[in-house]
């Protein structure tokens, strides 16, 4: 996530069939977790470590709590060191982990995706560099960096040292635009291909009684967390809120006010729930949809089987009759847009300062790097969840019961694993049964929703958000602390535009640009520009993305 200016040009070689090395750190459980295999000890020394994990809340009851359930048991019976788990609420982490190290008891292990919330640790040197790390007691994650150099080039802090471990991701669009067809073809109305018609759309789905029970109960859209983050990338809009028009890389303020506009006919309007800003976590809006009381939804769609389980089937059930169906971003006034995708080069995590046996925290990441690590993750244990056969992808047998016991936290637990690195297995459709109909559906609307991708077009900003070159720290702090003031999503201005009804959102752009530049926002702006017009070419750009993206669909069809 964090880049710099000493940083050469990002090059990502392609996967073809290749498996990480097998785990060197061995282990010293001599009992197993429900079919899950354990190896013998190789070391007699057996350190301890403490390590954040997210805790989103969505941990079944019966699997204990996010830091004390059959994964974390499994980490520390089949891992080289004993590990404790520190719970970060996933909506509040930046808040949690700055009383963490405030207080003296941040954990050795940060695992954090934020760069806006690790590069102000970099500077105040709470964190601490990790090549000596990796030199002196690395096997797998060595291997890792020799193999894709862009790993420690994403990774190296302002001042030349690597701070960040990384994986490399499937890239995938991040997120899907969701609609109900069965109210389409109700209504006798198609697709939208525009804003405009998608606000038509809204509006007949709020008005028309698409679910045809004689009461004005439907929103025709959400507009809540994963929703209206969709709405911001739809118009080109994401975090810090830049934009490259005219080949030059320059604040978004004109895309900012459009989506402002949008948002707030919609608010006025009526076709939102009015008290979507205090939806958070979108699980208000994500409710109304499985209950069949909202016609367009955006959600999270990089994990295919994460989203039937918790998504389509969900609405199957209680919706018996809903059809949906993932359709491109529309056309905006101010341009048109591919979704984010998944960054394909991710850093994920960093090593407390004080952090006291740097060794056995290696050991750990070597091992959360691992296929074994990534095969369990994904496939639960063998035997239980899967069984393997010699030369083909495993197969869950259990889904139900890999569903309660892994899918809550999976993907946190593995932000160290490398997808992709063992091969077409990990993709994300590899799950999914294609002669199971719903979870074809699935599949095809997975599969669709890359098919989308117009290479011509670009995305929110000129990278992922993630790559955007590391500010100097005076900059950073004008940054940060403008954020709640004029940042985008839910800047105080521009909400404020959106729920006021005179406050138009012109108004709200001159504000918000006087704001900016009261606190020395322009330094930031002429910062990036310079950057982009100089040295774009240090970090991975929009292009290089693609390209990712192409070499691995390739790889995925062999």
């Amino acid at each position: 996530m964090s880049n710099t200016n000493t940083m050469k040009r990002v090059v990502l070689p392609v996967v073809t069939s290749v498996a990480l090395m097998a785990v060197a750190a061995g282990c010293t459980a001599t009992k197993k977790e429900e079919g899950a295999s354990v190896e013998p000890a190789k070391s007699t020394k057996r350190g301890q470590i403490t390590a954040t994990i997210y805790d989103r809340g969505n941990i079944p009851s019966s699997e204990g709590t996010v830091e004390n359930n059959k994964i974390t048991k499994w980490i520390n019976e089949a891992g080289p060191v004993d590990v404790k788990f520190v719970p970060v609420p996933r909506t509040q982490s930046e808040q949690k982990l700055n009383t963490l190290f405030a207080g003296g008891g941040a954990p050795d292990l940060i695992l954090e995706y934020a760069p806006q919330i690790k590069n102000p640790l970099i500077d105040q040197k709470q964190l601490r560099p990790i090549d000596d790390m990796i030199e002196k007691y690395s096997t797998e994650y060595k291997a890792l960096l020799q193999k894709y150099p862009a790993l420690r080039k994403a990774g190296t802090g302002a001042d030349g040292k690597l701070y960040q471990f990384g994986r490399i991701n499937e890239t995938i669009p991040q997120r899907g635009l969701f609609i109900r067809t069965d109210w389409l073809k109700k209504l006798n109305l198609e697709a939208p291909k525009t804003t405009d018609e998608l606000y038509q759309l809204a509006k007949a789905f709020t008005e028309q009684d698409p679910d045809g029970n004689g009461k004005k109960d439907t929103y025709g859209i959400a507009m809540s967390y994963n929703s209206g983050a969709v709405l911001d990338e739809m118009f080109g809009v994401t975090y810090p809120g830049f934009i490259v028009q005219n080949n030059e890389l320059v604040h978004g303020w004109d895309n900012i006010k459009a989506v402002t506009e949008f948002k707030k006919r919609l608010y006025s309007e009526g076709l939102v729930d009015k008290d979507y800003l205090n939806d958070k976590n979108g699980s208000k809006a994500k409710q109304d949809f499985l209950n069949g009381k909202i016609g367009i939804y955006m959600e999270q769609f990089n994990v295919p089987i994460t989203f039937y389980n918790d998504f389509y089937l969900n609405l199957k059930k209680n919706v018996p009759s809903a059809e949906i169906t993932v359709i491109p971003y529309p056309k905006t006034p101010v341009g048109q847009y591919n979704p984010i995708f998944v960054n394909p080069v991710q850093m994920t995590a960093v090593v407390n300062a004080q952090a006291k046996d740097p060794e056995s925290v290696m050991k750990y990441v070597d091992f959360a790097s691992s296929e074994k690590f990534m095969k369990t993750m994904y496939y639960g244990f063998e035997g239980v969840h899967s069984k393997s056969e010699p030369g083909k992808c495993p197969v869950v047998t259990d889904l139900d019961k890999w569903k309660t016991e892994f899918n809550f936290g999976a993907g946190d637990f593995a932000m160290l694993a490398s997808p992709t690195l063992s091969g077409k297995c990990y993709f994300g459709t590899e799950k999914l049964d294609a002669k199971d109909p719903l979870q074809n559906q699935v599949k095809q609307m997975f599969e669709m929703n890359s098919t989308f991708i117009n290479f011509d077009l670009p995305v929110a900003g000129p990278t992922h958000a993630e790559q955007m070159p590391q500010l100097p720290k005076e900059l950073q702090l004008i940054l940060t602390n403008t954020t709640k003031q004029v940042g985008v999503g839910e800047g105080d201005i521009w909400v404020k535009s959106i729920l006021t009804p005179n406050y138009t959102p012109e108004q709200a752009k001159q504000d918000a640009i006087a704001a900016w530049e009261k606190a020395g926002g322009k330094q930031v702006d002429d910062w990036y520009k310079s950057f982009y017009a100089k040295d774009r070419d240090k970090i991975i750009l929009t292009k290089d993305i693609y390209d990712i993206f192409k070499e691995q669909r390739a790889l995925q069809k062999k």
